[in-house]
């Protein structure tokens, strides 16, 4: 078969994407990526992939939307896919409507994570909610990547056949290293005692940093590694004056490090003790099952996604979004516990490797790519 796998933003190919796109070629289909342009998109050239740039747009704004859809016909009227497999919610509903305008055979959607369930106005949630439901009626294969999101999908009838596939890293690469905290902290200059509590996200308001940078004053024990940057298609509230803030002697001083974009993820991971993601709202984050497979004990928040990764008290702890004493507390516990952690990380990584190894996942998505869609 031919494919086009069709996401918003290179980061979300690089990261997301590649991994099913080298199984599929395995299995020995054409496949072609389509994004909007960026930097990231050089590390899918470099693999051998075409890849296709085009002006998708991660607004609402009704002018982005017409280009992007209307290059996203062209492109598809163009290569003559047999499947074209959609994400994210804006790039997944265009490329579905695209594909259905053109007549592909078949239309394949992973849910990522619902846009009707972002914070924000009731109106907006709803036309969101509208736009999937009306998407799911052109979708022969949907998958999500979180079992609550595909009991939602059957409850609220997006679509009558919804698979949770979930997420996978690979773990030979996310594993515990001892060589690679040594070198790590010595260039960091961070002493092997030290308790470093790691956070992997891009810089956005919804992953829930101003929480974080408020708990970590009441962990005086440890220090905060913030790993990631700010896209460019981000929206929101910037988070530079939080992180200003925190950065006073008298707040977290030299306990916060900012570390931005860095490609030493599992590196990085392996150098700290505690990884923590209090988030909104999430789909099934990969950053939680890097940190699994690394053997971190985990702190995340009580929603969608991480309370299905996280077995609270067994693998790690869960807390409630947006509140800032909780948080303080189990980042606390943990930073005063050595064998609370250890006993918490290393379930984290067996049930990671049970659940969430990558070559398993890819091939569960490839395989149901491949068969034939569901009646009706």
């Amino acid at each position: 078969m031919k494919i086009l796998e069709v996401t918003n933003v290179d980061f979300s190919l690089r990261q997301f994407l590649l991994p099913l796109m080298r199984e599929l070629r395995r299995r020995g289909h054409e496949v072609v990526g389509v994004s909007a342009d960026g930097p990231l998109l050089a590390d899918v050239r470099h693999e051998g992939f075409r890849v296709v740039a085009l002006p998708m747009a991660r607004s609402l704004h009704p002018g982005a939307q017409i280009r992007a859809l209307l290059a996203l016909v062209r492109l598809i009227r163009l290569e003559r896919p047999d499947l074209v497999h959609a994400h994210m919610p804006i790039s997944g509903l265009l490329a579905r409507l695209a594909a259905r305008l053109c007549g592909v055979p078949v239309i394949a959607y992973t849910c990522h994570g619902f846009l009707f369930n972002q914070p924000g106005p009731r109106l907006r949630r709803g036309v969101a909610l509208g736009l999937e439901w009306l998407a799911g009626r052109v979708t022969h294969r949907y998958f999500t990547v979180s079992e609550e999101e595909a009991r939602a999908a059957r409850r609220l009838h997006i679509h009558r056949h919804p698979v949770a596939v979930g997420n996978g890293r690979d773990p030979a690469i996310f594993r515990p290293d001892a060589v690679a905290r040594a070198a790590i902290r010595q260039g960091l200059g961070v002493p092997d005692d030290r308790v470093v509590v790691i956070a992997v996200s891009r810089m956005v308001r919804h992953k829930g940093y101003p929480e974080l940078l408020a708990a970590m004053r009441a962990v005086p024990d440890a220090e905060l590694w913030v790993v990631g940057e700010r896209l460019a298609s981000d929206h929101g509230e910037s988070l530079e004056p939080a992180f200003a803030d925190a950065a006073r002697p008298e707040a977290l001083g030299a306990r916060l490090r900012r570390l931005g974009y860095r490609t030493d993820i599992a590196a990085l991971l392996a150098s700290a003790d505690i990884f923590v993601l209090p988030s909104h709202f999430e789909g099934l984050p990969m950053s939680v099952i890097e940190a699994m497979l690394t053997a971190l004990p985990v702190v995340a928040t009580d929603i969608s996604g991480p309370r299905e990764q996280v077995v609270a008290g067994e693998t790690g702890l869960l807390v409630p979004a947006a509140r800032v004493p909780p948080l303080a507390a189990a980042l606390g516990r943990l930073a005063n516990d050595r064998t609370l952690r250890r006993q918490l990380g290393e379930a984290g990584r067996t049930r990671a490797i049970a659940l969430y190894d990558e070559a398993a996942v890819v091939a569960k998505v490839a395989t149901l790519l491949e068969a034939p869609p569901p009646p009706g």
